[in-house]
Order: structure tokens, then sequence, then C-alpha cells
């Protein structure tokens, strides 16, 4: 009869000395002393030492030299303390080992791949190829087990608030909602499709519209779009959606489950209220609409200064309605004639056509302006910034949002080569005051965020007349530079759900086609209502220190939305095909 697995690998202490007990796992190393072998063995608790001695059982001495990393095992023995020249206080079971009595091969492995340990130095297309054995890795177990208990507290949180966890279909009709939807195609019904949820948005509406009150839902979401660093195709967001209430309610609501997960799950202390940044004021300041506020660096418009200098191209910007505006990095006087050139060429990317700079070095300032401004002029700009002696200041000229734009990511860049950023350190704020509605590059007007949230109803006279004035009651939640959460106040009248459609060239025809049960959901006595949806992997990926989203998903997509793991996307049978009435149209292959 096969033995039965008594304890865990990572949780023996020197409470369990002389107590048999049965261990299972995986083999993390072997190391043949000759006379003794030891074994690591593993689980996702952590690991345990059991030691093979031929004199406590030579057949199990035996078989152990066959042992290999990977190899599933199951061993059975007492434990004993090690002695004091082999203890490891970095390990929970550092003060412990087991002595075999009787061993177990349950199956063996290939040669691995990697070895899944934290420090592998492994590219991360083969980690995701072979996920299974990165998932292995203490760094990995420990964000999904994270992750998991991230899930029952918001859902223990949500219940204590009355909220009341209700799903939403996964296939829905495609409507216009900002992203490009996954398609679905119907056997049933040829040249028909379902879309893939880009967010419960409806759904979560008509649920208020249901009387349910008080819904919440940790959900897939998917969208076609773009990736980087922390997007995925299909994300997991907390959703929320609430009736009678303002911005104030949700602000509280979060702003109370953020502490208890912060607190309950790293220890950290969040303090509330949260700070509160008006849109336009981020952009102007720190030019994002996602701000750090860990570290300082603002922007500062020095157009004034600029204008009374010879340099012909900050003049002429000013002439043409621009701006100049700067940064103060400290410590930055060290950077090199080239490292300033790199800058100048990397700082196009953002639209600017260059960047002037002045580093506060003894004996006298170095800069880009000496030709254009006295020495006074630019320790006179220096002052005026904060500048000292050791710190760089950068400038920037031409259109503001350009300006705001380029400068932003400057900061940004700068301050993580000179370490200006506090690491552990965590600086949640809501963004506030956004515009409901945006223009294109065609000039055409687009929601900011959907156009389902509600207009500032004092702004409503000039909604068809002078859009861009209309203010929207959205907000977004930010912590350390990323947009972790959204949500609005929804319209819940009709009639000014029609202004905002027609608004954005959505006539009566199509919004029918597109919205039309919303709209009648709209007309049947639909409740003041609104909420929020937050990014839970982004959201993890902060609390962990992650540099990626992909490392706090268990099965995630590569940047090109592409699954190393299945080779997902992949060709489907021509049968499958025929059966839902498509032809396919053969590209020459491509590597993914």
């Amino acid at each position: 009869m096969r033995l039965k697995r008594t304890d865990l690998c990572g949780v023996l202490t020197k409470q369990d000395v002389d107590r048999e007990v049965v261990l299972a796992g995986w083999v993390k190393k072997r190391r043949d002393h000759g006379g003794l072998i030891f074994v690591d063995l593993g689980d996702r608790t952590g690991y345990s030492q059991v030691v093979f001695n031929p004199e406590v059982d030579k057949e199990s001495h035996a078989q152990a030299r066959s042992v290999r990393e990977g190899w599933v095992i199951l061993v059975k023995g007492k434990v004993a303390r090690r002695p004091e020249d082999s203890m490891n206080p970095k390990l929970g079971t550092g003060e412990i080992e087991l002595m075999v009595e009787d061993l177990e091969i349950l199956n063996v492995s290939r040669p691995l791949p990697f070895s899944p340990d934290d420090e592998i130095g492994t590219d991360e297309e083969v980690r995701l190829k072979y996920r299974y054995l990165d998932l292995r890795r203490p760094t990995m177990q420990k964000n999904i087990l994270l992750r998991y208990r991230l899930t029952r507290l918001v859902r223990d949180f949500m219940d204590k608030k009355g909220f009341v966890e209700i799903e939403t279909p996964f296939l829905t009709k495609s409507t216009p909602e900002g992203a490009r939807d996954y398609i679905v195609p119907s056997r049933v019904y040829p040249q028909e499709f379902y879309a893939l949820p880009q967010s419960p948005q409806l759904f979560k509406q008509l649920l208020m519209v249901a009387g349910f009150d008080k819904y919440f839902q940790i959900v897939k979401c998917f969208r076609d779009e773009d990736l980087r660093a922390d997007r995925q195709p299909e994300h997991t967001q907390i959703d929320i959606e609430a009736s009678f209430v303002e911005e104030e309610d949700i602000y509280r609501l979060v702003e109370d489950m953020l502490v208890s997960i912060f607190k309950n799950l790293i220890g950290v202390s969040l303090k509330a209220p949260f700070p509160r940044l008006g849109y336009k004021e981020a952009v102007e300041r720190y030019g994002s609409d996602k701000p750090d506020t860990r570290f300082g660096s603002e922007l500062v418009d020095v157009s004034v200064w600029a204008s009374g200098g010879s340099f012909e191209v900050f003049r002429k910007v000013l002439e043409d309605g621009g701006k100049v505006k700067g940064i103060k990095i400290p410590d930055a006087s060290s950077l090199s004639r080239k490292d300033m050139d790199e800058l100048c060429r990397w700082i196009t990317l953002y639209g600017a056509k260059g960047l002037s700079w002045i580093l506060l070095s003894s004996p006298g300032p170095r800069s880009s302006l000496t030709k254009f401004f006295s020495e006074g002029s630019l320790k006179r700009v220096a002052q005026d910034m904060g500048g000292k002696e050791g710190d760089g200041l950068f400038f920037v000229a031409g259109p503001g949002e350009m300006v705001n734009q380029s400068l932003g990511e400057l900061r940004l860049k700068l301050a993580k080569r000179f370490n200006l950023i506090p690491q552990g350190k965590y600086q949640p704020l809501w963004l506030v005051d956004f515009p409901l509605l945006n223009r294109d590059g065609e000039g055409n007007l687009t929601s900011l965020h959907h156009p389902f949230t509600s207009p500032r109803e004092e702004d409503l006279p000039f909604l068809e007349d002078t859009p861009d004035l209309v203010r929207a009651r959205s907000y977004d939640i930010v912590l350390n530079g990323k947009e972790i959460g959204g949500g609005s106040i929804r319209i819940h009248k009709r009639e000014i759900q029609e202004r905002v459609f027609k608004v954005l060239n959505i006539d009566l025809l199509r919004a029918r086609e597109k919205f039309g049960f919303l709209l009648d959901a709209l007309s049947s006595g639909a409740p003041p209502h609104g909420g929020i949806a937050l990014g839970l992997d982004r959201l993890l990926m902060l609390m962990v220190g992650a540099s990626s989203i992909r490392d706090v998903i268990p099965f995630p997509k590569t940047q090109k939305a592409v699954c190393l793991l299945t080779q997902a996307p992949s060709p489907v049978d021509e049968k499958q095909l025929r059966e839902l009435g498509l032809e396919v149209r053969r590209k020459s292959s491509s590597s993914k």
C-alpha cells in the first residue's frame, strides 16, 4: 500500500523533532556526499532537507543515488534536529532534517530546460514556454498564492459592505466602447458574431435597473489592443457598481478596500483619505494623467525667462503660442555630453524638436544655451527652479500638450536613472475633474472614458454647442504612476444618453442598433448609479514589486498576445471553419 503524505515540505520546525512524517514533492537538489545523500524536497510551502543514510535504510539509500532534479518522490522518516554547523537560518525548515526510512519514486523527469529557482537568468520566452516549471519558482508561487488571498479578501470585504457578486455573460454583443473587440463566430447563426466583453459595463448598469443595488464581480475582460508590460489581451478586474451613490461614496469604498488589502496582504498602512488631483493640474505639473507623486521634479513653466534670451527656437515657439517648460533633476550634473546627445535623440520619440539643458556644476553651469543667455540669466532660472550645484535642468519648447508629455516621460526616465523613486513606498491618489470628451487626430469628438459617463449637470447646457467645456463625473485611482482603476457616475436618463450619443456622431438609428437594450432600460426606471473597475493584475504587480504584469498571472500571453505554452492563437480545422461558414485567406507563415 502506497504511503500517504502527512505533512507539507515547508512547514516542519524543531517542534516536530522525533515525529514520524511522510513528505511528498519535487526534488530541487541532490547532493551525494559518499556515505550520505542529501535531497532538498519541495512543494508550494517550501523545502525540507531529507537525508538518506545507509545505516538507517540501505534500500532507500541505494534508490536515492538515481534521483535527479524534478523527480517526484515520497519519503517516510523521523524528523531530526540538524547539527549546529549545518543549520540554515534563512530557511523556515533550516533547523531540522528528515532521516529517510522509506523512499517511493512516484515519477521521473526528463532533464529540465531550466532550474525552477528565482535566480535562474533564463529568458522570459523560455520561462513562458515551460510555464509549469516557471510557476514552481518560489517568487512565482508567492505571487500566485497572494493573488488567491487578494481575491478572497476582496470578496469578504465586499460581502461585509452589502455587495452581491453576480456573473455577467462572456458571449455578448459587439459595442463600440474604446478598444477593439475579440469576436466569436456563431455556428447557429452564420455570418453573425458574438463579442467577448471589454468590461461588464452595460450589464452592471442593467443590474442597477434590475434593483440589485450593490453589485461586484471579479471578472475577466478582453481587449484586442496593442500590448505593453502592464497589459494583457485578457485581464482580471474588480468590478463594482452601486445605486443612489455620489462620487464620495465610491471614493470611501475604494479607499477602505485598498487600506484593508495593503494592511492584510503585505503589512503596509495606506493613509486615507487619498489625495486628489485635477486632470489638467496633473498634466501641467507632472506631464501625465497618471502621475507618480513619490518624488518631486515637477514641470515648471519658464516661458517668461525663455523670452528674455536670444535663442530663436524659444522665441519662435512663444510667438506661435507655445510654451517653454523645464524640470530639475537632483544630482544629474554627472551626465556627459554623450549622455545629453542620447537624451536629445530619445526625446524626439515624443514629438519634441530637441532638448536644452543646464548642468549646475563647479565652477559654473555647463549648458547648451550659453550662446543665447548670460551666465547671470542661467543662474537666475536655476534659482527660480530651486536648482543647486550638482543638479540638472532640462527644457523643452513647443505646443503645450507635447511639452508636457515629453517632459513627463523624461522626468520618469531620469528619476529611474538617478534613483529618485523611493522603493517600498506606495502613493495612491485620485485623479478627478476630467473632461467628458476629447478629440482624436482628425479632430473628431470621442469619449475620454466611455460614452455612458455622466456629464456634470451644470455643464449640460454646453453639450451641443461647446462640448469641449463639458466636465465628466469620472475619476481614476492612480498608484505609483500606474492607473489601477477608473470609474464614473453613469448617465441614468435616456434623453441625456441620446444627447451624448449624438454629440459623438452616433445617430439614433445606430444607437438603437448597438445600444437599444440600454436605452430601453434607461426608460424603465433606471436609478442614479455609478461605480468603478480596478485592475487586479496591475494592482498585484505593484504590490509585489514586479516589473511586468505577466509575473502575477498564472498563464499570460506575450506582448504579441501569444501563449508560448500552448502556441495559441493557432489555425483550426477546415471542418470547423466550414461549420461556421468561414473561409480563411492563408498568409505566409510568420513566427510568433
